[in-house]
């Protein structure tokens, strides 16, 4: 029997699509070998197929009509020649899975704990009570504190990196050998993104896991695999040590990606000058007032509170800010810090329990003219059921504009400025890719001419070189037009390179704020250091130093 841990040779697997014997290929002829105790990372964009190859590891195509060809053997079990009883031995007592989404894994109904102990009653001949032993057990080695007690909460009592931590857990709970994670820190903020990383590297090196880390983000693989795989398309078109590849990428796409890493350390391209903007955003017809002398938005101690008595939550207290035209102001912070509830109040989304926001020197009221977000999610941003070019024109018929013609001419051209076709005008959301969908969402806020837009997490949900793409016609867009944009991300290297000044938020107040290459290289509050020292850096021997610091020895 072979001493590999994974081993694939000539991987394809190809989805149905529309009528009987129509399919898609997604991994065409992947092949890999992986051995105990050692980290793998399958990197490349959204649609390279690298899930794909992570779920055919389990056997989770079976019984949903999809194609497979090569052989997949998982500590010597051919995944595609296995029983139902040899698959269910694999998933959990062989190998575990953590997926990037916690919520959709873990179900709302049931307490942690008890979600953790079923699984283990799965695999292993024990009582109730010896399985929520276990469960605790588990719970407490992924970082859990008080876990006996936390045990017995529900998911949504969860923190989104204790939700991850637990999944963790769930997937340990049967001694696996070996661990697939499939973007386990996409959505978390960059301290606990380290933390989730620290975590599965104490892992390894206790417990002799085997890892195969699934993620579009360079910077997480560098600090966390031997090895790198990068797919496009279906196809690995480069393997090799991490350092290796890193540093010398062999081919195209590998460059390509890599240059699309937002980095903390590169220099930002030259922005244009405040004056420039203002001319623009005058010709644009978009700024109002002597618009470099009055701010586009202004807030004068902001605050938010939600619920009512003991249960009161401070979101935001007291923030004051200001942003001009052509100006780009970051936010950042972790979860919770309160920079979405700012940004939905600068918008007149949300009310502030007390404070004014002023947009040209006037007060607002509810939701003012010339105000328009971008949001984290396109696809619960944008109607399902209208067209993605009636979407960009409703914001004009709420306006006022009553000429179809106009209106359409209009979306038709916003269509063309953001990269897309005119003929996308008919299509529906889901018709598009991630990126195109949140070049629409760009073209919708553009539509009214607004003299400001807020964008929240525009680029979080998507990978390094759709992101770089959106963020530069942001950059675009606003040398162009003038706007005025304020930037909330927990990315701290994307704010860098788009942001003109930085505010970073903590626990609902701005504790550091000014121009974004003076906080970035001199910090002067603990916590921007603290996140600053969070970001992953794409150099494994610097994050090692880096780990070896932060929690000793390997």
């Amino acid at each position: 029997m072979s001493d590999l841990l994974v081993d694939v040779r000539d991987l394809v697997v190809d989805f149905p699509v529309g009528g009987p014997g129509a399919y898609v290929r997604a991994v065409d002829g992947v092949s890999f070998t992986m051995g105990p105790g050692h980290a793998l990372g399958i990197v490349g964009e959204s649609g390279s197929g690298k899930s794909t190859v992570a779920a055919a590891l389990l056997g989770l195509h079976r019984g949903t009509g999809t194609r497979l060809g090569g052989t997949v053997r998982v500590a010597g079990t051919d995944v595609g020649g296995a029983s139902a009883a040899e698959l269910r031995r694999l998933r959990g007592a062989t190998a575990a899975m953590v997926f990037q989404d916690p919520l959709s894994s873990l179900d709302p109904y049931y307490a942690v704990g008890d979600q953790i102990a079923e699984v283990y009653r799965v695999h292993a001949a024990v009582s109730r009570r010896a399985a929520r032993a276990r469960a605790v057990s588990v719970l407490d080695r992924v970082g859990i504190p008080d876990a006996v007690r936390r045990s017995r909460a529900r998911p949504h009592e969860f923190s989104g990196g204790m939700r991850q931590r637990a999944l963790i857990a769930m997937a340990l709970v049967c001694e696996p050998r070996l661990l697939i994670a499939d973007e386990p820190t996409t959505a978390l903020d960059v301290t606990v993104q380290a933390q989730i990383l620290d975590l599965l590297h104490g892992l390894r090196r206790e417990e002799g896991l085997g890892l195969l880390l699934v993620t579009h983000d360079v910077g997480v693989a560098a600090e966390s695999v031997d090895e790198l795989l990068v797919m496009r398309d279906g196809h690995a078109v480069e393997r090799g040590p991490v350092a290796e590849v890193l540093a010398g990428p062999a081919d195209p796409y590998t460059r390509a990606l890599l240059a699309a890493v937002p980095r903390l350390d590169a220099p930002r391209k030259p922005r244009p000058s405040r004056e420039t903007a203002t001319a623009a955003a005058g010709l644009a017809g978009v700024a109002g007032g002597d618009g470099a002398e009055v701010p586009v938005v202004e807030a004068l101690g902001l605050r938010r509170e939600f619920g009512r008595g003991k249960r009161r939550v401070t979101a935001v207290g007291g923030v004051s800010l200001a942003v001009r035209a052509g100006e780009t102001l970051g936010v950042v912070g972790e979860s919770g810090s309160g920079k979405s509830t700012l940004g939905r109040m600068l918008v007149g989304l949300l009310e502030p329990s007390s404070g004014r926001v002023r947009h040209a020197g006037d007060e607002a009221r509810g939701i003012p003219a010339g105000v328009q977000m971008v949001f984290q999610d396109p696809v619960s941003s944008l109607n399902p059921r209208r067209s993605v070019g009636e979407s960009i024109a409703d914001p004009l018929r709420a306006a006022g504009e009553r000429d179809e013609a106009a209106i359409r001419a209009r979306a038709l051209a916003l269509l063309e400025r953001v990269g897309l076709e005119p003929g996308h005008y008919d299509r529906y959301p889901h018709e598009f890719s991630g990126g195109q969908r949140q070049r629409v969402g760009i073209a919708r806020a553009l539509a009214p001419r607004p003299r400001l837009i807020v964008c929240d997490e525009p680029v979080s949900a998507l990978d390094v070189t759709t992101q770089a793409q959106v963020t530069a016609l942001l950059a675009e867009l606003q040398q162009e037009l003038g706007i005025a944009l304020v930037f909330i991300a927990h990315d701290l290297a994307v704010v860098r390179q788009v942001s003109d000044r930085v505010a970073v938020m903590r626990s609902g107040e701005i504790v550091e704020e000014g121009p974004v290459d003076e906080v970035y290289d001199r910090p002067a509050h603990p916590y921007t250091r603290q996140l600053l020292d969070a970001v992953p850096v794409l150099d494994p021997e610097l994050a090692a130093a880096r780990r070896h610091r932060a929690v000793g020895p390997s």
